[in-house]
């Protein structure tokens, strides 16, 4: 082999490679130190010998095109940067470090205490440059920054102060040996060795530090003062050059990838590639030229044409890495490379012969290291990669690892062992193959080493297509049993090789290999042998295919091909076989068949069987090269065929007509026969001519259809917006802290589109329309129309400082809650990283920067909303996304559910099935015609791009339409039926009407150079022929605005009707009507909507080029849209028309009279609801026009646009639409109803389907009109290989588009995956993705890896994807969506607080003696002298009996009766803001009183210590034992015994202390089944002071009590109060109270403080009071007759501090405030005091109430009792009227009622126990209840008034006697309380007759005597209530009761209660 040097040494090369050479060996420990010669010969210099016999280092050229490519194909055109930040670190690996066990380089341990972190130096000291970027850095004369990079931080350089002299000059040459540096982060001096310096600055180097290996870059200040990244540095040839063309030889090798994780995808990914292109650089003839001309080439910047054009890049970079970002890893040993998620060793040889081999090969890629001469070919498997053919290539042997791909020179020292070549392993690649063949091979890497290749490199590709497919990866084990597999189980060669020549015998001469569907059928196989391995219960293998049979059998299979695939079978190396193939090929003549595929093996003794498939079909070939190449090379490479004028050939082929005559003659010619006139616009004949005056003055008659500009939100819409609040909510409720929703009063929003101005116009719109900046209060009326451009952001250069607007936004609002909506942000996910090296990229990594910046993902008021129909590049395993925060868009069920809809979705599902519909014009077609013209161009043309062919031949085409259907029907012939047919119904429809209206065309053409040309072309044809006039021709290109003759700007105005004088047309929806053709280019369609007239839409040049699901699917989304019901329904019919109707299905193509359309069924199905467009709905909300009137518009002069009933449009039969369940599952969406139900799934009922609509017009049918148009679906004309992906649903599959990789940014994770089904909806379509699939590195999500120690990823958390299919609705459904989040929000700021205005007033006492207004106190003296007002007026008692007072008797009993007697009602509740004085339940959250609220984490529960407190209850006549929970921080307000922890008492204060901080009094709050609901939080109320707050609880609830308020003080009731009512818990309460008070006036007595001294008051307060106002009365001069009322809300601290400074507090007994209500009037104002009952929130003075107790037994008005108890006593009770209480109306919890159930169930369904069943006779068969005696008791009460005190109904003369208790006993009976206490005061009674007796559990006071003082009704009845049937007959017996009242046995009666839960008896009798 030729030597680079030609035996010239240079000394300086000499002394660094021995330098070097000794370095290393003084290193190394184990192993032989590199020869020195074999260093310095084998290194090329840039003086090549003869092209055929120098072989430079394979790796550097395989560096350099990947330095080129690498990331992401971007070309660097400028300064020759490398494409790809990662790449470096792969780079020297492979020169240095072969496929050899890495050789462990044992580093220094790092001293003591010094700091390990990668990044940082050992001082600590930080050197990222992201960190160092803006610092002043100083370092001394004669040094220069440079980056070097670390292999643990890939996407960080650190920054170094070396001398220069040490560095390489511009020509890689005199750089000094050694080292000498400084480290800028701490500033030590003087490191004179590499290895000490890496040490150092920790880059943890597991191979030898070399400075040529980690110094990486220059680095250079920008004009602003940054420091970034600059140009390479040049170590050697600099590697950054593009080496001479021919003088390299590059080895496709196929040895074992690097890292196995993710591979490449087929025909994606960011791979280098270009189609091989005629420059210079690369023809043999040039074969010399040096470098330097390459470098300049480079390096001016006009050159489009990419450099790496010339070294025909094709394959796919770096295996399997660098096409899924793991470049970085290039050859890295398995300890620093692995950012895998499994590094383990896989085993990977199929055959255990290799199992032994050098597992550790897996990690490492390059050639051997030199160290390891002793390697044998015969380790383990290769694993192909993918390989760039480029010049000269040489294939390594099996052992060495894959050599990703060509690379240019590199900074290494390290060298290939010369080793001699055998010849067999080298092939040449002939002269002129594609010239003379018209063919470009394409090989197929298969399975062993590719030979060496030389030559015409340029002429062929080595693809890396199915490799992946050969390596069987290594799966966890849960993953085998998904796929049906055992571990033992794996492939053989042989399998593997008759598997892939029955694929490619299946394929056919159509099809090309596609990786998925190859995966499939080796996993199919695989699965095949697992199962006949069990059948068999072998162990082993099954009998293999051995070597022997191998060849025969391979021959038999490709036999059937009808010689398509030929089997060459050689014996001792693949190049034998290969270059046969090329020889033959080289050979042939045009006329000759080729085969479409030679699969070449090599059945070799020593190395086993290898394989490679050598791809010659003109078709496969070309498609395979160019489906290589990514979206953005393939334009690059089309804009390059352009601007070098390759084309011209092409373009001077299209200068003549089919019929060879000169088409610009032609075309003149026409033009000078019509002269200066133009088609008539419409309402005429093509042959009509006018003047152009004239046809620009022609105005359309006004359309009917004028838009309405309603803006309409779909029930679907709805359904989703509430699904992504829901989900807001969940990540709320989550308990991570991550979002406080309550912390937020306000929405705030801003939505970033990608670079596409229709679009931005187009979400202006919307936004415009919808009004949701006005709903959101964001904006004003009449400024929101200017201001909604603030909102919409596009990304482009200017978006960051428009984005910094908004973040600042964001940090200056923390209460506002705001959104950030990236909408189709599926487009342009590429990461920064890559971003700022790609050029010619604009967006690129812009997303990135604003969707993943720190501030965003931080700011705890920033929802991140991500929409995108094409989501599953958010969807692998480094997804951003949690996969519960995505809300997928609803899917239809089945048929049923479609019967309310008018519209519905007709998405890629749909357009599929109609495939199956067998209609004459299906929906998706694929002209034949078309694809047979192209495939002969083709042949003509090998060296051009196929979508540069194919848009010529579409441009002749439509122009020879054009001229064909105008002037030359000789033409007729020579253009597709296809594409006559669409511009014969283009130009003509318009002509039919007077509207004028017509079709729009799409013709999609992705490259920008092609569009302008294709439209010059084509305007020019239409203008020569005068149709100027008649249809429109627009470039849609997303950069620029969209531009329309004024002409047709008037005729849109016109029929618009109502538009201003400025309007012009800015979205395509704007375009309603007008008759066009829009070519549309751009890399993506960015989910622009397109109009209700869009009819044809032409994908012919979408190609080979688009296979991953989403560039496909969203081109084919461009058609989705709503369509009328009858479309899909009419699908049922199309399958058996027969006779007549057949006739009249065909008829309806084109004579609307025969369309079927039945006005007479309801209205409401054939109403306009139909209004919306699809199109118009992406998003449902219709620009312009939402529900509008009509349907498509008129496509034919038959068809007007009525305001309603629906038809079928012409030119697609009556059938067009699938089976009765086309659109079953799959329909993506219920039509566009506006429901005003809130139900996702409307009821199917014909009569529901004419509920209530929101319809802005009438909904009947219009008579005497012809039949409006159904909405159509548009049809879509597809290239051949798009439809055979698309079209072929067969046997239920998804469309087999489905199963491609997702997206070309995102790798298979394995080879070895399920398929994807057809029942998967898109939730289990986005797990498979997240499982599956991973993010390649250039990739935005690719940073966001697994924590290498849990393995989770982080996912942000207040980060939501919305998915759904394209144009289904989902902007309206988000705007939506942030107007009822608005809502919500709001809501959680706002309570319900019940609204009831006072009871009883009008017959309630006037005070007698008032008091002056405006005292802030009562006077105790006055007070005192005030009756006690006994009628109770809190609303709630409303149904409850009335107390009799002497007012009452003279009411007139019929008004009572009318306002009480209605049935339990629900009770009145307004909406209140919350204040910042509210009591709060659990979920409100915020800064202030978190800690009041959580426990820190640290301490979790065990804070809070547990006491019993014991004490003797006279009531109870029992010991009562309570326990306490009292959290650490609380103990302070109890006293313990100094000993132990035995509490003794809670410290109370004294009466006289005056602390401005504190209230005084405990509050006591009872609470029950509202852990989370009850409002136990008065932090705020409180206004932060100390407080003693105890919550009340039963024991059973006690844990969640707990749980939720960890840091209350808990009284947990004894057990036996588990059942208990309300009255238990007040009566504990008191009862401990005073037990406590009496033990603090001990206490505090022995420090010398007076009994009387002691405060003596608690509060107890509901858990529902919310809010606490002050009223004060304003007097108005002007109208003296009302005063107004002025109220503001206070603290619960300023009441209870107000009240607590009563003068002479102590001698009051319950002190309480007024029930607010909105009808609180000035009068009872003027009473600043009342005495009165007081409810829910009282101060009660447990001494003086001592001996008044509550009724422990009580469950209902057991406040009512203890008041009138109260009073009785002679005490006082105060109401404050100047404040008022607002209560909460709570749904859960509280004093609910039971549930009464029997207490043994005989069966499920009992009808409900009614009131009287609470009741029964003692000892019956009665039904027994499980529920508490007295609970059963009171509810029979208020029940049974009518049977037990008959007399008593609606006679409040004459009010039942209550003695000691009130009881409620219905609201139609008054109840007269007495005391039977001596001294009492009670109620005067004189001349009452009393209807009743009501004696309940009376004691010792009641007395026979007492009773003989009252007297009663003849009739009136009596009922004694006692405990036990033995008191019952006491009772009557002490009292005397048979002399006055009669007994009869069958009157007693018992509670339905068994005997052990105590029943109560009573009886009941008749006044005698």
């Amino acid at each position: 082999m030729g030597n680079s040097y030609a035996g010239q040494l240079k000394s300086a090369r000499f002394e660094e490679a021995l330098h070097n050479s000794i370095e290393a060996s003084l290193r190394c420990s184990s192993v032989v130190p590199r020869p020195i010669f074999s260093q310095l010969y084998l290194d090329p210099d840039q003086h090549p010998f003869s092209p055929a016999d120098v072989k430079p280092k394979v790796e550097d050229l395989d560096k350099d095109l990947v330095q080129r490519y690498t990331q992401n194909g971007s070309l660097d055109f400028s300064n020759n940067l490398t494409v790809n930040e990662m790449e470096d670190d792969e780079d020297d690996e492979e020169m240095s470090d072969s496929n050899s066990p890495p050789i462990p380089y044992s580093q220094k341990p790092a001293p003591e205490g010094s700091c390990t972190t990668d990044g940082f130096c050992q001082a600590g000291k930080d050197l990222r440059l992201v960190s160092l970027c803006m610092e002043q850095i100083d370092i001394p004369a004669g040094f220069l920054l440079v980056g070097a990079k670390s292999p643990n931080l890939p996407e960080h350089i650190l920054v170094c102060a070396v001398d220069k002299r040490f560095l390489p000059d511009d020509h890689g040459k005199n750089a000094l040996l050694g080292f000498s540096g400084n480290c800028i982060g701490c500033g030590e001096r003087g490191f004179r060795y590499f290895t000490e310096f890496s040490n150092h600055i920790n880059l943890k180097l597991t191979t030898q530090p070399k400075k040529q290996k980690h110094l990486k870059y220059y680095l250079v200040r920008s004009s602003q003062g940054v420091l970034s990244k600059g140009p390479l540095i040049c170590w050697k040839e600099c590697r950054s050059r593009q080496s001479s063309a021919t003088c390299h030889s590059v080895k496709p090798n196929s040895s074992v990838s690097s890292t196995v994780t993710p591979e490449n995808g087929t025909t994606n990914g960011y791979k280098s590639g270009f189609i091989q292109t005629d420059s210079p650089i690369l023809s043999p003839a040039n074969s010399a030229i040096n470098l330097s001309g390459a470098q300049d080439l480079t390096r001016n910047k006009n050159v489009v044409k990419p450099l790496a054009l010339s070294l025909q890049v094709v394959g796919k970079t770096f295996a399997a890495d660098a096409a899924n970002g793991n470049s970085s890893q290039g050859g890295k040993s398995s300890t620093s490379s692995s950012t895998q998620a499994r590094p383990e060793n896989y085993p990977l040889s199929p055959r255990p012969s290799y199992a032994s081999g050098d597992q550790a090969t897996m990690f490492t890629s390059g050639p051997p290291k030199k160290r390891h001469r002793g390697w044998y070919p015969g380790s383990p498997v290769p694993q192909p990669g993918s390989v760039v053919p480029v010049p000269t290539v040489r294939p390594l042997s099996r052992a060495e690892s894959l050599l990703s791909a060509p690379v240019p020179q590199t900074p290494l020292t390290g060298i290939l062992q010369p080793r001699p070549i055998p010849a067999g392993e080298t092939v040449i690649v002939p002269e002129n193959l594609l010239s003379n063949s018209g063919v470009r091979p394409v090989i197929l890497i298969g399975y062993g080493t590719l030979p060496y290749f030389y030559g015409n490199v340029g002429d062929i590709v080595v693809s890396p297509l199915l490799v992946n497919c050969y390596k069987i990866p290594q799966l966890e084990n849960k993953d085998m049993e998904q796929l049906g597999l055992t571990g033992s189980q794996l492939l053989s060669v042989e399998n593997m090789i008759l598997l892939t020549i029955q694929y490619l015998v299946r394929l056919g001469p159509d099809q090309i290999p596609l990786r998925e569907e190859f995966e499939q059928i080796m996993l199919k196989a695989m699965q095949e042998f697992t199962l006949r391995e069990r059948a068999l219960q072998m162990g082993a293998q099954c009998t293999p295919v051995s070597p022997g049979q191998l060849p025969w059998l391979a021959r038999l299979i490709a036999s059937v091909s009808q010689d398509l695939v030929h089997v060459i079978v050689t014996q001792n190396s693949l190049a034998e076989g290969i270059s046969e193939t090329l020889r033959t090929l080289s050979e042939m003549r045009h006329y000759q068949r080729l085969p479409d595929y030679v699969v070449a093996i090599c059945a070799s003794k020593i190395r086993g069987n290898e394989f490679c498939v050598v791809v010659l079909g003109q078709h496969q070939s070309r498609a395979l090269a160019e489906s290589m190449l990514t979206t953005s090379e393939f334009l690059k490479e089309i804009s390059y065929e352009l601007i070098t004028g390759k084309v011209s050939f092409l373009a001077s082929h299209f200068k003549t007509t089919s019929l060879g005559d000169d088409l610009d003659k032609l075309l003149e010619k026409m033009q000078q026969r019509r002269g200066d006139s133009v088609v008539t616009p419409f309402n005429g004949d093509l042959h009509e001519y006018v003047s152009p005056q004239e046809a620009a003055a022609m105005i359309p008659t006004q359309n009917l259809d004028i838009d309405n500009e309603t803006f309409q939100i779909y029930q679907p819409q709805l359904t989703v917006a509430r699904k992504l609040l829901s989900q807001v909510c969940a990540i709320a409720d989550s308990g991570s802290q991550s979002l406080d929703l309550g912390h937020f009063s306000k929405v705030d929003f801003i939505i970033i589109v990608p670079r596409s101005e229709v679009l931005v116009q187009q979400t202006l719109q919307r936004i415009r329309q919808s009004g949701v900046l006005v709903d959101l209060g964001l904006e004003e009326n009449g400024t929101a129309y200017q201001r909604a451009e603030k909102y919409v952001v596009r990304l482009d250069n200017e978006i960051q400082a428009k984005f910094e607007v908004f973040m600042r936004r964001v940090r200056q609002n923390p209460y506002t809650l705001f959104v950030l909506v990236h909408d189709n942000c599926h487009v342009e996910l590429t990461s920064v990283i890559s971003g700022s090296l790609s050029h010619g990229e604009p967006s690129h990594g812009l997303a990135d920067r604003v969707i993943n910046c720190r501030e965003v993902l931080e700011a705890f008021n920033l929802l991140v909303l991500q929409v995108s129909s094409f989501p599953y590049t958010l969807q692998t395993q480094q997804s951003r996304i949690s996969s519960s925060n995505e809300v997928h868009w609803i899917q239809l069920d089945s048929t049923e559910d479609m019967s309310c809809e008018e519209k519905l979705y007709f998405g890629l599902n749909e357009y599929s099935k109609s495939l199956q519909w067998g209609i004459t014009s299906p929906l998706l077609r694929c002209d034949e015609t078309f694809e047979k013209m192209v495939n002969t161009l083709l042949e003509r043309y090998p060296r051009l791009h196929s979508m540069v062919v194919r848009c010529y031949l579409l441009i002749q085409q439509y122009s020879e339409a054009l001229m064909a259907l105008t002037t030359m029907a000789s033409l007729r012939d020579h253009s597709t039926p296809e594409t006559l047919s669409i511009m014969d119904d283009l130009i003509s429809s318009p002509g039919k009407t007077k509207s004028g209206r017509g079709h729009m065309l799409i013709i999609r053409v992705p490259s920008m150079q092609l569009a302008m040309l294709a439209k010059e072309r084509l305007q020019e044809v239409r203008d020569k022929l005068g149709l100027q006039y008649r249809f429109e021709i627009i470039l849609g290109n997303p950069a620029s605005e969209v531009s329309v003759a004024t002409h047709f700007v008037a005729r849109l105005k016109t029929w618009r009707g109502n538009e201003l004088e400025e309007w012009i047309p800015r979205t395509y929806q704007d375009l309603e009507g007008l008759p066009c053709i829009v070519i549309l280019t751009g890399k993506d369609p960015l989910g622009e909507t397109f109009p209700r007239s869009l009819k044809y839409c032409d994908l012919r040049l979408i190609d080979s080029s688009y296979l991953t699901r989403t560039a496909l699917e969203q081109e084919v989304g461009l058609a989705c849209c709503y369509v009328s019901k009858e479309v899909i329904r009419g699908s049922t019919v199309a399958l058996d028309l027969s006779g007549k109707e057949q006739e009249r299905a065909t008829a309806s193509e084109n004579d609307s009279d025969e369309l079927l359309i039945d006005l007479e069924r309801p209205q409401s199905n054939s109403s306009a609801i139909t209004g919306t467009s699809g199109s118009i709905m992406e998003n449902g909300v219709s620009s312009s026009s939402t529900a509008d009137k009509s349907q498509k518009q008129p496509l034919t002069p038959s068809f007007q646009s009525p305001a309603n009933s629906t038809g079928l449009e012409e030119g697609v039969s009556a059938g067009t639409a699938g089976a009765g369940e086309t659109l079953k599952q799959e329909c993506d969406s219920l039509g566009p109803q506006m429901a005003s139900s809130t139900t996702s799934k409307p009821s199917s009922s014909p009569s529901s389907s004419s509920g209530p609509r929101a319809l802005p017009w009438p909904a009947g049918p219009v008579h005497g009109c012809r039949g409006l148009h159904a909405t159509l679906p548009p049809i879509v004309i597809l290239s051949k290989a798009a439809y055979s992906l698309l079209g072929s649903q067969r046997g239920g599959k998804l469309p087999s588009s489905a199963s491609l990789l997702p997206h070309a940014d995102v790798a298979w994770v394995s080879s070895l995956r399920p398929l994807l089904h057809k029942d998967m909806g898109s939730e289990e379509q986005s797990l498979y993705y997240r499982q599956w699939t991973s993010a390649r590195q250039h990739h935005a999500d690719y940073s966001n890896q697994p924590d290498p120690s849990s393995g989770a990823r982080a996912c942000h958390p207040r980060r939501l994807l919305l998915t759904g299919p394209p144009q289904v609705g989902k902007t309206g459904s988000y705007l939506q969506f942030l107007r009822i989040l608005f809502r919500m929000l709001i809501r959680l700021l706002e309570v319900d607080v019940y609204d009831e205005g006072e009871i009883n007033t009008d017959h309630s006492e006037s005070s007698g003696v008032s008091q002056p207004e405006g005292e802030p106190w009562p006077d105790i003296e006055s007070f005192s002298k005030m009756p006690f007002d006994i009628s109770v007026h809190d609303p709630k008692f409303s149904l409850m009996s009335l107390v009799y007072t002497e007012k009452l008797a003279g009411v007139k009993q019929e008004a009572i009766k009318e306002s009480r007697a209605e049935e339990p009602r629900k009770r009145e509740t307004v909406s209140m803001m919350l204040t910042k004085y509210a009591a709060y339940n659990t979920f409100h959250h915020c800064e202030q009183c978190h800690q009041y609220m959580d426990f820190p984490s640290t301490s979790q529960m065990s804070d809070s210590t547990l006491h019993a407190f014991t004490f003797s209850s006279s009531m109870l006549g029992e010991e009562v034992q309570l326990y306490f929970i009292i959290p650490k921080s609380k103990e302070s307000h109890f006293v313990f015994s100094n000993q132990g922890k035995h509490l003794e008492s809670m410290r109370l204060p004294l009466v006289s202390d005056k602390n401005l901080n504190a209230v005084k009094s405990p509050i006591f709050t009872p609470s029950s089944g509202r852990h989370e609901h009850g409002l136990l939080n008065l932090f705020h109320a409180m206004e932060g002071i100390s407080h003693l707050h105890l919550l009340v609880v039963k024991e059973y609830e006690m844990p969640l009590y707990r749980k939720y308020w960890p840091n209350h003080i808990m009284l947990v009731l004894p057990g036996t109060f588990n059942n208990a009512g309300v009255g238990a818990a007040r009566f504990l309460i008191k009862e401990l109270s005073y037990h406590n008070l009496e033990l603090e006036r001990n206490r505090l007595e022995e420090l010398g403080i007076k009994r009387q001294c002691v405060w003596p008051f608690i509060v107890v307060m509901d858990d529902s009071c919310v809010l606490w106002n002050i009223h004060s009365v304003q007097e108005q001069t002007s109208q003296p007759m009302e005063a107004g009322v002025s109220s503001k809300n206070v603290s619960l601290k300023s009441v209870l501090q107000h009240i607590e400074a009563t003068p002479k507090i102590i001698h009051y007994a319950i002190l309480g405030i007024q029930k607010w209500s909105s009808k609180l009037a000035s009068q009872s104002l003027k009473v600043p005091f009342s005495r009165c009952h007081v409810h829910d929130f009282i101060l009660l003075n447990i001494d003086l109430t001592q001996n008044v107790q509550y009724d422990f037994n009580r469950y209902f008005c057991e406040d009512v009792d203890f008041n009138l108890r109260t009073n009785s006593s002679g005490l006082l009770i105060c109401r404050f009227n100047n404040f008022s209480l607002m209560k909460k109306y709570i749904q859960v919890g509280g004093q609910r009622d039971f549930i009464i159930k029997p207490k043994i169930m005989v069966s499920e369904s009992l009808a409900p126990i009614l009131p009287l069943q609470y009741v029964c006779a003692p000892d019956s068969e009665h039904t027994l209840l499980a529920a508490p005696a007295q609970f059963l008791l009171e509810k029979f009460l208020q029940h049974a008034s009518y049977k037990l005190f008959p007399k008593a109904i609606r006679n409040f003369k004459s009010p039942v006697l209550a003695v000691d208790c009130y009881l409620n006993i219905g609201p139609e009976v008054a109840i007269c309380y007495i005391s039977s206490r001596p001294h009492s005061s009670n109620v005067n009674c004189e001349g009452v007759f009393f209807s009743g007796l009501l004696l309940y559990l009376c004691d010792s006071f009641v007395g026979a005597d007492l009773l003989k003082k009252f007297k009663f009704l003849k009739g009136a009845t009596l009922c004694v209530i006692c405990q036990d049937r033995s008191s019952l007959r006491q009772t009557i017996v002490r009292l005397e009761l048979e002399d006055e009242w009669q007994f009869r046995l069958r009157d007693e009666f018992q509670t339905a209660n068994s005997s052990e839960d105590k029943p109560l008896y009573f009886l009941t009798g008749r006044h005698v």
